[in-house]
């Protein structure tokens, strides 16, 4: 009887998370432009710039593993509040930071803000779109997901050409402030909380573990001789701090009290989905922050005209994700991730052949046809892989896959910095110009991600489409749908 009102609120629900994710996950990318400016406002090194991009996706990475929890504690409305509250507060304080330490502290709580939104619009997505019709709602998700952060540098080149760079969170801030006010009087809840407990244990452990990977991949090359030492500690103590993490999360699931459960990894198609995902996000994300890089100091284009130059590829991906969506309902994710993948090889190779006299429409050209490829993935990724999962471990999976994503982005970054900045630095030591030697440096980055990339050409024979149970698809859409809003 209820339910065209439940649809109408749901719809909006859906549609109002959707537009608050991208303009959170917009901010995850918009520094990439403005290294150079910062640099010399701040006085800081490019490798302490990175950071700000770099700290954003990590902080996702330690605070998504919470949103399992957090999704199953608490109201609809009240997640939200909390999401929209701590971005828009980090906004405020990076757009008036006085110092880089500042800005870095902003990044940290808008990066909060945002770990909270998207299990939040997974997890919402999943519960209320029935099993035949998340493809085409996937794509519209592939669109926060992919395109926000891919036109981050398009937007800050633009205000960058005219503004300082605190203008990118002066914008900003008032857009966030309104979608919270919006999320305040028109969020429903749609789902029912209930009483369950957090493992602090496995909070700290999920903490060192990542940020310790992070750290250490980010301090790879920085400094040789005893100065290395950080970087390995780093890396053992997340590695450690990872594995057992891991163990606590299998003993803990037994009695449903993970903070993450693992069980989600049962699922073949997940595996393979998530798997996939690393590779695509590291690939994406890296080549999102080493494009205006090269281009910048190599091929010498201002801020503005590597944000429209990147913009078509935001756009590819944009226009493509609906699409792809109804594709993946019709045909499944097979005939459209195996080409995917072939094309995100086959451009990171291209990738590692530029040199500083390479024509920017060929860079334009390139950053087109991975945007296309890219495109042929997320939405088959994200469909399949939460797809195969029973209801009750929806939000188990959506934070499973926003940690893994934000890992492989804050990875890749980390990666392809690293690989430029050494053999740049090599290269520089032998008598190289700098943007020879910048050249070099982004060449082979784009060399070694071209090579992980085959792993991802393997992978994609392996992805099944889940199969639509009948029971799975009405405990996953019908009842929330009919749960009493509170």
């Amino acid at each position: 009887m209820n339910s065209p009102d439940h649809s109408a609120r749901n719809n909006r629900v859906i549609w109002l998370l959707l537009a608050s994710a991208f303009v959170v996950i917009l901010n995850e990318t918009i520094m990439n432009v403005a290294i150079r400016e910062l640099m010399i406002d701040l006085n800081i090194t490019a490798r302490a710039a990175q950071w700000l991009t770099t700290a954003f996706m990590l902080t996702m990475a330690v605070v998504i593993p919470i949103t399992g929890f957090l999704l199953q504690r608490f109201t609809t409305r009240t997640v939200f509040i909390a999401a929209m509250g701590l971005f828009s507060t980090g906004t405020l304080l990076a757009a008036i930071a006085p110092g880089f330490s500042f800005l870095l502290l902003g990044r940290v709580v808008q990066a909060s803000g945002t770990a909270i939104m998207m299990p939040l619009l997974m997890t919402t997505v999943m519960t209320l779109v029935p099993p035949h019709a998340r493809g085409k709602m996937m794509g519209n998700v592939s669109i926060v997901i992919s395109v926000a952060p891919a036109i981050g540098p398009t937007i800050s080149g633009l205000i960058l050409s005219v503004l300082s760079w605190r203008w990118m969170f002066l914008l900003v801030l008032p857009i966030a402030v309104t979608m919270l006010v919006i999320g305040i009087r028109r969020v429903e809840n749609v789902t029912e909380p209930k009483v369950v407990p957090i493992d602090v244990a496995s909070v700290i452990l999920a903490a060192l573990g990542f940020g310790g990977l992070i750290y250490g991949l980010s301090r790879i090359g920085a400094e040789s001789g005893t100065s290395a030492a950080p970087m390995w500690i780093a890396l053992g103590t997340g590695a450690v701090a990872l594995a057992v993490f891991i163990l606590r999360q299998l003993k803990l699931q037994k009695s449903d009290r993970a903070l993450l459960d693992l069980r989600t990894f049962r699922s073949p198609t997940f595996a393979v989905a998530t798997s996939l995902m690393v590779i695509s996000m590291a690939s994406l994300f890296g080549t999102i922050i080493l494009l205006p890089i090269y281009l910048q100091q190599v091929l010498g284009l201002e801020p503005v005209q590597v944000g429209l130059l990147l913009l078509p590829g935001g756009l590819v991906m944009g226009l493509m994700a609906p699409f792809v969506g109804r594709l993946y309902d019709r045909i499944g994710p097979r005939p459209l991730v195996i080409p995917g993948t072939v094309v995100l090889s086959s451009v990171l190779w291209f990738l590692s052949t530029v040199t500083e006299s390479t024509d920017p429409l060929a860079v334009l050209g390139a950053h087109l046809v991975l945007s296309l490829g890219l495109s042929l993935l997320f939405t088959p990724l994200f469909s399949a892989g939460l797809g195969s999962l029973k209801p009750h471990l929806y939000s188990h999976g959506s934070a499973v896959v926003g940690t893994v994503q934000q890992v492989a982005g804050a990875a890749g970054t980390a990666m392809f910095i690293t690989i430029m900045s050494v053999q740049s630095t090599a290269l520089g030591s032998q008598g190289a110009i700098e943007t020879v030697a910048v050249a070099g440096g982004v060449r082979a980055a784009f060399m070694a991600g071209a090579i992980i990339s085959l792993l991802s050409i393997v992978a994609a024979f392996f992805l099944r489409k889940p199969a639509e149970d009948p029971v799975v698809a009405e405990a996953g859409a019908v009842h929330p749908v009919d749960a009493p809003t509170h």
